[in-house]
């Protein structure tokens, strides 16, 4: 049985960030396929358009096939959010549009895909689970150690206090992403399928973190109290710098690519290397290799972006994998192909696919949340 939604309160939710990812991916699969045009609005141009818009939206509709029509001299789509009973421009969205095309909101046999989205949980020392992209903004718990605070663009930011010191975990499920801001300024972005283990407050002569996943790190400088990444294959020190740990459990090495300052990477057999700016540290059995490299590649998720350089398609699709949250199946034989290029991530997977498709080197067959790779 399909589930009706109720506009407004689906938009004050969205505002308030107490969506359900239910929700949450419905909306923003709509705000997704919406281009965007700079052009500016005029309030005139908004109050003419506003009833007639607002009755159209596909959030009144159900979520089985169904195709809304926009009438062709229909170009406004502005930002909106609703509070005290009145629509206000904010946060969802009304974008100027073309006309006359038509939005396909999802299909029966196969159901849009959807990109990842700012979503995470937080795990305090208690063992209190908070899902951070349904809190809504400002204080979101007095912990041991500091105050957890959810800032205006959905990051969360720990506020240190001379109390007792405990260990948060934030882990970021597949087809999501998150970023916080640790006690000493250090900012952390995490990218899909990952986790970071961290101290509310540090304390001592070395700060130290735990990491699954991907992270990308903008430490902040404190050379009296040298910043260490802890995973399951090595140890990064820095005083302040930034640089990427790809140290996903799937794939065959972990790599550590800096982007300015400097970091020692030490393995789990005590051998270390320094690293300099440009430069990857792949840590894959017993050694340690140093290649030169495009580091801001390393972060293309930072921006939303997929950018391969001469990349297997294995690895690539372990990427499409994580970020869309579907299982890929992928020949032996067809590995080792090896694509260049740059793709938004803000795309759906079809259009993802399509895109590489194009290539005329591979084929892709989707059916719900499962990807089969062909030629």
């Amino acid at each position: 049985m399909s589930k009706k939604y109720n506009a407004e309160e689906l938009l004050v939710k969205y505002a308030e960030g107490t969506c359900t990812d239910e929700e949450l991916a419905m909306l923003e699969n709509w705000y997704l396929q919406t281009p965007p045009i700079s052009d500016k609005v005029t309030p005139e141009a908004v109050a003419a358009a506003k009833e007639d818009i607002w009755a159209k939206l596909p959030v009144h509709h159900n979520t089985q096939a169904k195709v809304i029509k926009l009438n062709p001299g229909l170009r406004i789509l502005y930002k909106i959010a609703v509070a005290a009973s009145v629509i206000l421009i904010l946060g969802v969205g009304y974008w100027l549009l073309k006309s006359p095309d038509s939005i396909q909101v999802a299909k029966n046999e196969n159901p849009l895909v959807v990109p990842g989205s700012q979503k995470a949980t937080l795990t305090l020392a208690n063992g209190k689970q908070i899902a951070i992209n349904r809190s809504k903004k400002g204080l979101v718990a007095n912990t041991e150690g500091a105050s957890i605070v959810k800032t205006g663009d959905g990051k969360i930011a720990y506020q240190a206090e001379e109390t007792a010191v405990s260990w948060n975990t934030l882990s970021i499920p597949a087809g999501g992403y998150f970023a916080v801001t640790l006690s000493d300024g250090t900012r952390v972005w995490l990218n899909s399928r990952s986790s970071l283990k961290y101290p509310t407050r540090f304390t001592g002569n070395e700060r130290n973190v735990i990491l699954t996943g991907e992270g990308y790190f903008e430490v902040a400088h404190d050379k009296a109290h040298p910043f260490t990444v802890t995973t399951d294959k090595q140890k990064v020190e820095v005083l302040g710098t930034h640089f990427n740990i790809n140290a996903y459990t799937d794939e065959d090495a972990t790599t550590t690519t800096l982007l300015e300052g400097s970091v020692k990477v030490t393995n789990a057999n005590s051998i270390s290397k320094l690293l300099k700016p440009q430069q990857a540290a792949t840590v894959a059995g017993n050694d340690i290799l140093i290649n030169n490299c495009n580091a801001e590649n390393a972060i293309d998720w930072v921006s939303n972006d997929f950018v391969f350089a001469n990349k297997d398609l294995d690895a690539i699709m372990r990427k499409i994998s994580r970020w869309y949250d579907v299982d890929v199946s992928c020949p032996k034989r067809l590995e080792d192909l090896q694509f260049s290029g740059s793709i938004s991530r803000t795309k759906n997977i079809q259009q993802v696919l399509e895109i590489m498709e194009s290539t005329g080197m591979v084929k892709f067959k989707l059916e719900g949340r499962r990807v089969t790779v062909m030629q």
